[in-house]
């Protein structure tokens, strides 16, 4: 009985705190299951449940053995480090929802317009927030969710157990995925980048023709509401595009990408 139990502690046990590790610190940064508005309780269970799956199928690259004190809180460390580490760029490439939305709200004269970002919990621009909700929702019609959680499993192959990563690596990851992510939220909002030139250029020229009228005040509303019809025209092209260059980008860094080297 007592050579059952220790196998247990020093082979399953084991093995399933190591990946409770890892899945759970990436769950909590996850887009949707990782917000704010869902409860720790919550995350913590489905974290749990999702790592008892995982263990088996991730068990050759985890140690047979139980590490001396000081290596067993390193390699917690190294893998609450990795977990991070995934959980950061696939936040990073769906806050690109929150740069697009700022940009469109700051070209349609809502920038003032601030509600609270359940995903963020704090405050954001009323289209960022919107745009949000709704890849969240795309993310899990979709089923995308799905490789998140498998480039999450696939980060064994790439960042065996007890291997830190290289801080130059993680510092060029986290880069890359900030400038491209960034560069993605400018293509989302460039419609109303256009929209909002022509409009401040047709001020300009009333302006001249006629000093006596407060352009300002007369052409605002008018802005507003051709920010609002351009929205609805093109909101299913913008979560289009960004569904799938999100797809694309996981892809990329999952498997071709700087997470592989």
């Amino acid at each position: 009985m007592q050579a059952i139990l220790d196998q247990l502690i020093s082979g399953s046990l084991l093995s399933f705190l190591l990946v409770l590790a890892r899945i759970g610190t990436f769950l909590m940064i996850m887009p949707g299951v990782g917000d704010a508005y869902v409860s720790p309780r919550v995350r913590l269970s489905f974290a749990m449940g999702l790592a008892l799956v995982i263990t088996p199928m991730v068990m050759q690259y985890l140690p047979a053995k139980i590490p001396p004190t000081h290596a067993l809180a390193m390699l917690v460390m190294a893998e609450v480090l990795i977990g991070f580490l995934i959980g950061s760029v696939v936040r990073v490439f769906f806050l690109a929802l929150d740069t697009g939305g700022m940009i469109i709200s700051m070209q349609s004269g809502l920038a003032n317009a601030q509600v609270l970002n359940p995903s963020l919990a704090s405050q954001g621009s009323l289209i960022g927030a919107f745009l949000i909700v709704t890849g969240i929702v795309v993310i899990f019609s979709t089923q995308l969710h799905h490789i998140l959680l498998m480039g999450a499993v696939e980060s064994y192959q790439f960042f065996p157990v007890g291997v830190v990563p290289d801080t130059g690596s993680m510092a060029e990851l986290i880069s890359k995925a900030i400038s491209k992510a960034f560069f993605l939220g400018v293509k989302m909002g460039m419609p109303f980048i256009v929209l909002t030139l022509l409009v401040y250029a047709g001020m300009g020229v009333i302006s001249r023709l006629m000093p006596q009228i407060q352009v300002f005040m007369v052409l605002m509303p008018l802005q507003i509401l051709l920010s609002f019809i351009l929205l609805a025209l093109v909101m299913t092209a913008l979560i289009y595009y960004w569904i799938e260059e999100y797809e694309a980008a996981l892809f990329f860094f999952f498997s071709n990408g700087v997470i592989t080297k």
